[in-house]
């Protein structure tokens, strides 16, 4: 069965231009032009993929985000016509799992869309692991069930978040640079863009360390990367 992908984009000729690359690579397509339109299809048709332009009528690309991520857990990817570092950060915090900066090469982004599908379809049923159940400290992660504590309190993670961690948490002690984790985390066999990875790790540690800016947990490792101690 093919891979389901929902593009969601008010430029009506870049959206003939993803419709077209991606059908041509055998996934089954589907658009939405804006925000609420966006919504109501990701509902209908359960994608297993979703890209998502930021600047759309109606409810901007964040707004769909965050809707989305309160509902379902596919990869979503932001569009944005910004070099703003800004709305890459708010785009990541509030839940996609990585972003591209138009104009971008149709090349990359079915690599990057061919790597999230089969890191999805790799985590099914148990995320990134064969372990069910792992603890670390305070740090509780069950996998089947894609939950997670600390200190009994559950916590708030975006699915990339998750698997990041329970990588780390897989692997702990053991030192991953950022095109490791690209490669590993994300599915990324090609050189991307590290700063999702950096991202990725502050916003882990907003909600991990009790001091994030004196990381104990989720150290780095200077010159190298970054690692989980236990």
């Amino acid at each position: 069965m093919n891979s389901k992908v929902l593009i969601v984009e008010d430029d009506a000729n870049l959206l003939e231009t993803l419709k077209y690359n991606l059908r041509k690579e055998g996934y089954d397509v589907s658009t939405a032009a804006d925000g609420e339109q966006a919504l109501e299809v990701a509902r209908r048709e359960k994608p297993d993929l979703i890209v998502l332009d930021i600047m759309l009528p109606k409810l901007n690309g964040f707004e769909v985000c965050r809707i989305l991520r309160r509902e379902m857990t596919i990869p979503i990817i932001m569009l944005t016509a910004k070099a703003d570092e800004t709305d890459k950060i708010v785009g990541l915090e509030i839940g996609a799992d990585d972003y591209m900066t138009k104009p971008f090469s149709i090349r990359e982004l079915l690599a990057r869309i061919r790597a999230m599908l089969r890191r999805s379809k790799m985590a099914e049923p148990a995320v990134i692991g064969a372990s069910v159940s792992l603890k670390i400290g305070a740090l509780e992660i069950d996998t089947a069930r894609h939950r997670s504590s600390l200190s009994g309190a559950p916590l708030e993670l975006t699915p990339k978040e998750f698997d990041l961690l329970v990588f780390l948490a897989t692997n702990k002690g053991l030192v991953f640079n950022r095109e490791q984790l690209l490669e590993k985390v994300w599915g990324y066999d090609f050189a991307g863009d590290t700063r999702t990875v950096d991202v990725h790790i502050r916003w882990l540690r907003q909600k991990i360390e009790a001091d994030p800016a004196h990381p104990t947990v989720l150290v780095t490792v200077r010159g190298t990367g970054y690692k989980l101690e236990g």
